[in-house]
């Protein structure tokens, strides 16, 4: 029996831009990047392609010198025109250019009755062989997760509640079967549940309702709801030792597409979003797919913000830019490098915010959307104490004395105080409520590194 959760903490930010239950056609995208910068806990990533070769959907690309059993294979096949590098020659992306025709390695096919009698090792084989094996996160530290753990427990966040957030069943439709082979092969992998958490104030698409085998908790509650970090944290909290895995539904459809197709389908759907879009709607494109053609007329104004995931966690990729590995989100915004007078004093409804004082008109319309911008509204100074964080991470820490501690580097409070429980996401409406502005998911990074280094 799963549970059900209400969670009384959070904030829900009513972004305009909102996708419309549309996938509208797009042309397939001419470059896919792989960035190795979407992966954390990677230590060396080290390439085994160079420019001019030739490759195939599910090719490798790259692996880290620490764990090079797992490899981060290509999204589609093409001819790699480009390998990124930064300050120490950091590698920072590996670019295709896309064939017009699909071409896919090859991996063994598997019946739904094989997936009882295949054993482990074979399914980790074939999972990290093919590249489908990054979609794991463990946890704690939302690092890509050691083959060699035994996960607890693999959780599996079935909703998002995120500013102008796309719908789940819009993007998963249709896909029940590999959904469901994908779930009989996690339950392979770990000695307990597979937990599918839900919301309650959402329609449950069949491709979670009619799973079997898994537990099915429901939540509700405002975001940060959908974050799955929260919902390990009711449903079977992370202690000293413990080890979870996390995995998105698309990953776990990714899963069940390998083992009974034989080959890496990376097809997906993303959501063009944010108040900056004329006709925000979703688009079937690969992953790493280039967002030059899906914002292409399309946007109402040209000085804006181009975000991978949404606004909040997502990361600014510019207007050449690609989509994040784990994303399946586009947010544009208008760019607010602009000084409002008495911008943050003045009553205001045109403004999200959890603070009645700044925002009061704001409270006056709870319904309305938001075309908010990229500005600050204010800039770094002390680090003032409101008491807001703690009434929007509904979990059973202290923010504040948990980001202290990180600044202190205190590793002993860091660890009383919830460390292993949270990553950047858990903690980001911190981040937008935090009147000192600052960067409290770049902090919590900080903390998890200081921690695995330790």
């Amino acid at each position: 029996m799963g549970k059900f959760i209400r969670l009384n903490k959070g904030f829900n930010i009513n972004l305009a831009g909102k996708p419309q239950p549309k996938v509208a056609e797009v042309e397939m995208a001419d470059t896919y990047a792989i960035k190795p910068t979407d992966f954390h806990g990677l230590y060396m990533p080290k390439p085994v392609v160079k420019e001019g070769d030739t490759v195939k959907a599910g090719s490798p690309l790259f692996h880290d010198k620490r764990f090079e059993t797992i490899l981060f294979t290509a999204p589609v096949s093409g001819e790699v025109v480009e390998i990124k590098r930064g300050e120490k020659r950091k590698l920072l992306e590996i670019k295709i250019l896309a064939d017009k025709k699909m071409e896919f390695e090859t991996f063994k096919k598997y019946s739904v009755s094989d997936i009882q009698n295949i054993s482990v090792d074979e399914i980790k084989a074939n999972l990290l062989k093919s590249g489908v094996w990054a979609n794991f996160v463990q946890r704690p530290f939302g690092v890509v997760a050691n083959p060699a753990a035994a996960p607890k427990a693999i959780h599996i966040s079935a909703f998002d509640t995120a500013p102008a957030a796309p719908d789940y069943s819009v993007l998963f439709k249709g896909q029940d079967q590999f959904f469901q082979v994908g779930v009989d092969v996690l339950k392979r992998l770990t000695a307990g549940a597979v937990h599918v958490n839900v919301h309650t104030t959402d329609e449950l698409p069949t491709v979670f309702s009619q799973v079997k085998g898994t537990e099915l908790n429901k939540f509700h509650g405002p975001h940060p709801a959908g974050c799955v970090g929260v919902q390990i944290h009711h449903v079977d909290p992370i202690n000293k030792g413990d080890v979870v895995w996390t995995i998105n539904p698309l990953g776990v459809i990714q899963i069940g597409k390998l083992f009974l197709n034989g080959v890496y389908d990376t097809s997906r759907l993303v959501a063009l979003t944010g108040p900056a879009v004329k006709s925000p709607q979703y688009y079937k494109i690969h992953t790493g797919s280039s967002i030059k053609k899906l914002v292409k007329d399309n946007l109402t104004e040209a000085h804006v913000r181009y975000v991978s995931g949404n606004a909040l966690t997502g990361t600014s990729i510019g207007a050449d830019g690609h989509v994040g590995f784990y994303d399946h989100q586009i947010t544009v915004l208008p760019e607010g490098d602009h000084h409002e007078f008495l911008g943050w004093i003045a009553p205001t409804a045109s403004k999200p915010t959890v603070h009645r004082a700044f925002g009061l008109l704001s409270f006056l319309a709870p319904n309305k959307e938001f075309k908010a911008s990229t500005n600050t509204n204010g800039e770094h100074r002390a680090f003032v104490q409101t008491g807001v964080f703690e009434k929007l991470v509904p979990m059973d820490i202290l923010p504040t004395h948990l980001l202290k501690s990180i600044l202190a580097e205190d590793l002993d409070e860091m660890e009383a105080l919830g460390i292993y429980e949270v990553i950047e996401e858990d903690l980001a409406l911190c981040e937008f409520a935090d009147v000192s502005k600052h960067e409290i998911q770049q902090i919590v990074r900080e903390g998890i590194e200081l921690m695995q280094n330790s």
